[in-house]
């Protein structure tokens, strides 16, 4: 039966009947070939097809090759979806993507860390290209192939948080921003919970007196001064000795994201240290000491920081590698840039290079953060928005956006109930809600950092 574009008029339908119905079948597919809504970690495929039946599936040096199909409502831009597609495809490692919206279909091929367009078609041409397509995705043709790249990535059906390659030494990244209320301890705790989901071993260090990303991954179960099982043991003890409190003793797990992740707890306590570890000159190098007898143990260190420029946002920037800016570009934040700009020219490198021997902290970018969701917004105003931070502050922007989301703020409100008390039981967003728009948000986020960062 031919194919007509005109009977798909919602995404449902362009799945079931251009792709189910009419090409896989076309293209030499078996029900036994290929597969639907596979869940790959944080990455949910429409559909995976394989030119030879292999279970479980794994996509690796021996596997036969693959062809990854998406599928979008009739009325959807596919250019707003070849960023993903092309996610998909260099992260699992397949060789070809289909992208449809019933009336377009195009085909890209993967090339090392790219994709490139290599067949266009409108739906109503689908017939007169079939055998166009075949020579690129069909099952046939997909057996004479040969994998062009060496792969990073296997994946089986029983390994869906699946593990890269550790061939990096450890990379500490500080959040901060000295403007408060942009977004950073959602930051830190969603992009540390993307990472880890990645394969990567991953330790989240809290060193805001606030306790925000305590709070946020679950680590405050007590509801009073008595039951306060975090005070005495919190990143207070890391920064007052290079001899005692390691970070092994220190760091709690946590399961607001699945796998667990490490945590270094913060305390409203920390704020009266200050003036305590200002006296000790030690306090600014012992976080980065200890660090480096776990490095074998961590793949990235996230640290949350205040919204100051006090001693523990010191003692965060001269630790780490890397600095992320999260922002929501309005008037204030935009003018603190220019606070981060001149505080790192004129206290931290410094400091870095004349008694930590280290090379300048690199600035990754400022993160869109909370930003606004209104369609005109996002199509006038945002991208004035972005170009204003790179021609009048001079810094780099980071390509993923963070929308402000019901779903970002409702997945740390979660609470447990226990008897009469409710304790709060704070989630990632992957696991409140794994296929929302947040989390296909910090998911590229964290491809983009990866990549930007050499792992």
């Amino acid at each position: 039966m031919p194919f007509n574009p005109e009977l798909c008029r919602n995404e449902s339908e362009v799945e079931s009947k251009l792709i189910v119905q009419y090409l896989l079948p076309q293209l030499g597919y078996t029900p036994d070939t290929w597969h639907q809504e596979v869940a790959v970690g944080s990455i949910r495929l429409d559909f995976l097809a394989f030119a030879a039946q292999v279970i479980p599936f794994v996509l690796d040096a021996n596997s036969p090759l693959s062809v990854v199909m998406e599928a979008k409502h009739p009325k959807k831009n596919l250019n707003h979806h070849v960023p993903r597609l092309r996610h998909y495809l260099t992260s699992l490692n397949v060789r070809y993507g289909l992208l449809t919206n019933g009336k377009e279909i195009r085909i890209y091929q993967k090339l090392q860390t790219d994709i490139q367009l290599v067949f266009q078609c409108s739906g109503k041409e689908v017939e007169t290209k079939l055998d166009n397509i075949k020579s690129l995705i069909g099952k046939e043709s997909l057996k004479e192939g040969q994998v062009i790249d060496k792969p990073e990535v296997q994946v089986t059906e029983n390994n869906l948080n699946f593990e890269t390659k550790r061939e990096h030494s450890m990379k500490i990244i500080a959040v901060y921003h000295n403007k408060g209320g942009v977004g950073k301890t959602t930051t830190v705790v969603n992009l540390a919970a993307a990472i880890r989901k990645k394969g990567k071993r991953v330790l989240v260090i809290d060193l805001d007196s606030q306790a925000n990303t305590t709070f946020a991954t679950g680590l405050v179960k007590f509801d009073d001064e008595i039951s306060d099982n975090i005070k005495d043991n919190y990143v207070y003890h890391i920064l007052r000795s290079i001899e005692l409190d390691t970070i092994s003793e220190i760091a709690r797990k946590s399961s607001f994201t699945n796998p667990e992740i490490d945590v270094i707890p913060s305390h409203i306590n920390l704020m009266k240290t200050e003036t305590e570890l200002n006296g000790l000159r030690s306090s600014q190098a012992s976080l980065l000491y200890k660090l480096k007898e776990v490095e074998d143990k961590y793949d990235i260190v996230i640290i949350d920081t205040p919204p100051s420029l006090n001693l523990f946002a010191f003692i965060a920037l001269v630790t780490s590698d890397y600095l992320i800016i999260p922002s929501d570009l309005k008037p204030f934040a935009n003018q603190g840039l220019t606070n981060v700009k001149e505080y790192i020219k004129q206290d931290i490198n410094p400091f870095r290079k004349n008694l930590l021997n280290k090379p300048p902290i690199k600035i990754l970018g400022v993160l869109p953060c909370k930003i606004a969701t209104f369609q005109k917004f996002v199509e006038h105003t945002l991208p004035k928005q972005i170009l204003a931070i790179t021609e009048r502050y001079n810094l780099p922007v980071i390509d993923t956006v963070i929308y402000q989301r019901e779903e970002l703020a409702k997945c740390l409100e979660q609470v447990q109930q226990i008897g009469d008390l409710e304790i709060p039981d704070p989630r990632s967003v992957f696991e409140y809600k794994p296929h929302g728009d947040s989390a296909k948000e910090f998911e590229l986020l964290a491809i983009e950092v990866l990549q930007k960062i050499g792992i």
